[in-house]
């Protein structure tokens, strides 16, 4: 076969490729199999760049659409956490887990994640509001569900976010468990520096 017409067959089958690929991904994005999936993905992008306003407006529009949506009522309580509205977390954190707890099928491997975020994220609120006892039973029932999360970033997250040894749930019970032990005038409880790096979870 003639080396010209080779190279133009396979760079007219790369395009083509990249064509069905960017189709097949809009086709998806815009025809989401459920009701409210397309506003909760455009939620979490917003959310991503900090956009808390816009991301609220989307993920209400997602329980419009579909009361209950998991994914909505998680980017909900991500927006409250990011903007320190803890009682409003609080209150959106603790409706997702009894959501969950009631409804979750044992091979619902997602729903299952979304549980074990919704634990730790409040765990979270609960240890940034000094409540260091209701946050380490939560993040003993991520511990229970989830041992990928309670355990923390893999290798990538570590790279695109700096932290070589990042806060994990799992640490972070570790610590409350031996600090809550010791006399309560011998606890260090809050370590402002390594708080900080405590990030929320989203599955």
């Amino acid at each position: 076969m003639n080396a010209a017409v080779l190279r133009r067959f396979i760079i007219l089958m790369a395009i083509a490729t990249a064509i069905a690929g960017i189709f097949g991904v809009g086709y998806m994005y815009v025809n989401p199999s459920e009701p409210g999936d397309y506003e909760v993905r455009r939620g979490d992008q917003l959310l991503s760049d900090g956009e808390f306003s816009g991301a609220l407006e989307q993920f209400d529009e997602a329980l419009k659409l579909s009361p209950d949506h998991r994914g909505a009522l998680m980017g909900r309580a991500i927006v409250f956490l990011q903007t320190e509205r803890y009682p409003e977390a609080e209150a959106e954190l603790t409706y997702l887990i009894g959501f969950l707890n009631r409804t979750l099928e044992p091979d619902d491997l997602t729903g299952i994640g979304v549980l074990a975020a919704a634990y730790a994220n409040r765990g979270i609120l609960y240890d940034r509001t000094g409540r260091y006892e209701k946050a380490l039973a939560d993040y003993i029932e991520v511990l229970k569900r989830d041992r990928d999360l309670a355990e923390g970033p893999g290798i990538i997250d570590k790279v695109l976010y700096g932290m070589p040894k990042p806060a994990t749930v799992e640490r972070r019970a570790i610590y409350l468990k031996q600090q809550l032990a010791l006399p309560e005038s011998e606890r260090l409880l809050r370590v402002p520096e390594l708080d900080e790096e405590q990030r929320m979870f989203k599955p």
